[in-house]
């Protein structure tokens, strides 16, 4: 990981960490979901720099090494958006594709949406595009211990990982995510408390891992974390065209907790999903779990170069 190239570029008065490495005019722009930074893509960027493209990665404001927003309660998914197009423009770069995991693909779909003439292409891994402004309705048929709900209550979750340092927030937010159940806590259980302290990380993630994610939410904690994602589902970017018009890619692993959320399954294998996105191809990998990319590396490089190399 030594080849990375750090840099902070200011945008609107923020500093915004991006790593690099690469070169030449085929740019691809990866973006991270929760608990996740840059780093998540690590293998990621190696690989399409060595098959000559130019791999970008930020940390999302917030997130990792780039700067808090001044008011991050009033942090916005209309504030990434703006942030990649001024990170694009700082670094000269006209089109990329973007590579988008977790809620990282809402970004990606949106920046699609709103500035395709500036789109190769999308990569997403774990979750699909729907025509819908805001997320699924998929936590109704979900008890009231369900992450996503208990996280969009203010103050909720900051009580839950207050009481514990942030190496083991990530550490149990990896556990819990890598699991093929949705994370959903019983009635008087906090989220963190699902976990049992004993229960080893992922194989495929090391301590050494853990380390260079904990030591970056020592820095940012998690105040616009929550807010971006988890409370900003709803707003209205004023688009009425949910179609999104460039070449496509899912990657869905059969494995992933997202998979088993209502109608999740029966969109993406119908392909209904394909009513709002004409150029989708899917890929079910069967051992995939939500941190496919970490996970299976591998699979997922030869997925992703072959996408690019096809729509260069």
């Amino acid at each position: 990981m030594d080849q990375i190239q750090h840099k902070f570029i200011e945008v609107k008065g923020l500093k915004l960490h991006v790593a690099e490495i690469g070169s030449g005019p085929n740019v691809v722009l990866f973006l991270h979901g929760f608990p996740e930074i840059w780093y998540s893509w690590r293998h990621q960027m190696v690989a399409v720099a060595e098959a000559a493209f130019r791999a970008l990665a930020p940390d999302f404001r917030g997130y990792g090494l780039s700067d808090q927003p001044l008011e991050p309660e009033k942090a916005s998914f209309s504030d990434l958006i703006k942030d990649l197009g001024a990170l694009l423009d700082a670094l000269g770069v006209d089109k990329v594709f973007l590579v988008g995991k977790d809620f990282g693909a809402v970004p990606a779909y949106l920046f699609s949406l709103l500035h395709q003439e500036r789109v190769r292409g999308v990569v997403s891994l774990g979750i699909p595009h729907t025509a819908l402004p805001v997320i699924p309705s998929y936590h109704e048929h979900l008890p009231e211990g369900f992450y996503v709900s208990r996280w969009q209550e203010p103050g909720r979750a900051e009580a839950d990982f207050g009481r514990l340092d942030a190496k083991t927030v990530v550490r149990n937010i990896y556990i819990l995510f890598s699991r093929s159940e949705i994370p959903i806590a019983a009635e008087n259980q906090e989220i963190m408390d699902i976990v049992d302290p004993s229960t080893p990380l992922p194989p495929w993630f090391t301590e050494e891992d853990l380390e260079e994610y904990s030591s970056l939410y020592q820095k940012s904690g998690f105040r616009t974390a929550l807010k971006i994602p988890y409370r900003s589902f709803k707003e209205d970017h004023g688009i009425t065209d949910y179609i999104i018009k460039v070449p496509t890619l899912l990657v869905m692993g059969e494995k992933d907790y997202v998979f088993k959320f209502a109608g999740m399954e029966e969109y993406i294998r119908s392909g209904k999903v394909r009513e709002f996105v004409p150029q989708l191809e899917i890929v079910f990998s069967p051992e995939g779990t939500h941190f496919i990319q970490e996970q299976s590396p591998g699979e997922v490089n030869r997925l992703l170069l072959d996408f690019l190399k096809r729509h260069i």
